[in-house]
């Protein structure tokens, strides 16, 4: 399989997926030549915020792979990632992205994400949406529960 051909693939979500009254995204994952994981955004759909297709589409490959990560494996997404699906994508360990629509084509359609990036790259005290941090030495006691557990499964 070709990246175009994936590509199309999740483009082809995408445009299906509005059909369905979801959002205009759409995403695939594939290993060793084949799509192992398909989604599309389910975020009205379903009321969920985190269900965008490219998060969809990684649990779908994960499942289906019997697997939390995805080593050799490419992301194809019909637009550029947002920070959350960014995330989700490097946290599998996915090898690479291919995408095909832009941010600035998102924001043209309007999903502008760039208040998000501005805020992922902005120091806690300077975000938009208020955080205290409470209880640090609490905090720190299920890290050291997992330092302490010789049978954990690093990821």
């Amino acid at each position: 399989m070709t990246d175009e051909e994936a590509l199309r693939r999740a483009i082809a979500l995408a445009v299906e997926n509005v059909a369905r009254g979801g959002g205009p995204f759409g995403a695939v994952v594939v290993h060793g030549g084949a799509i192992v994981g398909e989604g599309a955004n389910r975020v009205t759909l379903d009321n969920d915020p985190s269900a965008h297709a490219e998060v969809v589409a990684i649990r779908d490959a994960c499942r289906r792979l019997g697997t939390f990560r995805l080593d050799g494996a490419t992301v194809y997404s019909s637009c550029e990632p947002c920070p959350m699906c960014w995330s989700a994508i490097q946290w599998s360990r996915a090898s690479r992205l291919c995408f095909a629509a832009d941010q600035a084509d998102a924001a043209a359609a309007g999903f502008d994400d760039a208040v998000f990036w501005r805020e992922v790259a902005s120091p806690i005290a300077c975000r938009a949406l208020p955080a205290r941090r409470l209880l640090a030495e609490r905090g720190r006691e299920p890290f050291a529960a997992w330092r302490a557990k010789a049978d954990r499964t690093a990821y």
